[in-house]
């Protein structure tokens, strides 16, 4: 019987050559890495301090700057009224007449009593005139003469009495014509022609609004109020001469409506925390009415060295903390934490964390990490930036 052995070495020898190959394909197929040091290319842009106007936009109601609810100051029946309501009318025009008849007849009794009361006085002085020349001649007692010009007294007072009651007799009667206490644009008429109104009720017949100039109220938190005030302490924001300015916006939009800002409240409320400031808006085509919500633009004055950051270059955490991306003197990329308070158009303001003359990269901060060498390339747009 033949037998077959195994060359054990021949085998070996075999599997190393192919391991070996192996190896050799799988190196060829490595690719070459990045060389170290390469430097990154970024837009950056140096920043410069600048002065920026301080605005504070603030939501408010529209309140009519002049208010008269126009109430009847005698009681009588409505005759006829003479405006259209939602109208504007003009100081002094005729809004309602009330039934002057009892009033014409008052003052005709007035007028009566005075006609006595002077005829009455005309007998005293005339009487008191011979008792003057008769006591010179000792033909009536002094008692007589001083009895005589009392009378003539007390009659001087009557003709005054009955002078005042014709005077109000021509007030009540006047007052007959309600006429427009101020100028504005008058509401509808809660009474009709017919009705019986009393003198001192609590209802209006009309309420006037004046608005060719208007009132806006805003609110502001008490905190931020405080914390202007410490900025214009500290020159940080320096406020202009005289009452600040306001534009109005509506929804959002500014409108070709301005004033002033004319007072801020004394005191907090207790509830809100707020204050209310108060603003004075020209009107001329009544666009702006009472009850109104707007918001209000104030100009709180500048702020000189201001610092505007590109918002492209500032990064936001989930808990809101922002930080940016600067360039070294050894062009290295790092980070810094910077505080932001307000947006302006395209930038952010910052008020930490960065200093006029940095170096800030503006676009490619996908491929930074702390200390890595850059190459940095100036842009000098947010266009430019944001196309980086």
């Amino acid at each position: 019987m033949k037998r077959y052995g195994v060359n054990y070495p021949r085998t070996a020898f075999g599997l190393s050559l192919l391991v070996a190959s192996i190896l050799l394909v799988a190196c060829d197929r490595q690719q070459p890495e990045e060389p170290q040091g390469q430097a990154v290319n970024v837009g950056v842009t140096r920043l410069s301090a600048s002065t920026i106007p301080v605005t504070t936009t603030l939501p408010g109601r529209i309140v009519a700057y002049r208010t008269a609810e126009v109430r009847p100051q005698v009681s009588g029946i409505v005759l006829k009224r003479f405006f259209t309501e939602g109208s504007d009318v003009t100081a002094g025009d005729m809004l309602y007449q009330i039934d002057p008849a009892p009033y014409e007849a008052a003052l005709n009794q007035a007028q009566g009593s005075l006609a006595q009361a002077r005829a009455q006085a005309r007998i005293a002085h005339i009487t008191l005139s011979r008792y003057q020349k008769l006591l010179g001649a000792r033909y009536v007692s002094r008692q007589e003469y001083d009895q005589a010009s009392a009378a003539a007294q007390q009659d001087d007072a009557s003709v005054a009495a009955a002078q005042a009651a014709v005077n109000s007799a021509q007030i009540n009667l006047e007052r007959t014509k309600v006429t427009a206490p101020v100028s504005g644009r008058i509401g509808r008429s809660l009474f009709t022609e017919g009705t019986l109104v009393q003198n001192g009720q609590s209802d209006a017949l009309a309420t006037i609004s004046q608005i060719d100039q208007v009132y806006l109220d805003m609110t502001q938190p008490g905190n931020a109020f405080l914390a202007l005030r410490q900025a214009n302490a500290s020159g940080q924001v320096v406020s202009g001469k005289g009452k600040a300015a306001v534009d109005v916006l509506v929804d959002g939009h500014p409108q070709s409506l301005h004033g002033q800002l004319d007072f801020a409240d004394v005191t907090v409320d207790k509830t809100t925390g707020a204050i209310t400031l108060r603003a004075t808006i020209l009107n001329p085509q009544h666009s702006l009415l009472p009850g109104m919500f707007v918001k209000g633009r104030i100009d709180e004055g500048i702020r000189p060295d201001a610092l505007l950051v590109p918002q492209a270059a500032v990064t936001h955490t989930p808990r809101g903390d922002a930080s940016v991306w600067v360039v070294d003197s050894q062009n290295k990329a790092e980070t810094r934490q910077v505080d932001v308070e307000q947006a302006l158009g395209d930038n952010w303001l910052v008020s930490s964390g960065l200093k006029a003359g940095d170096t800030l990269v503006v676009s490619g901060v996908q491929k930074l990490r702390p200390g890595v060498l850059v190459n940095p390339q100036p842009v000098t747009t947010p266009t430019q930036a944001n196309q980086g």
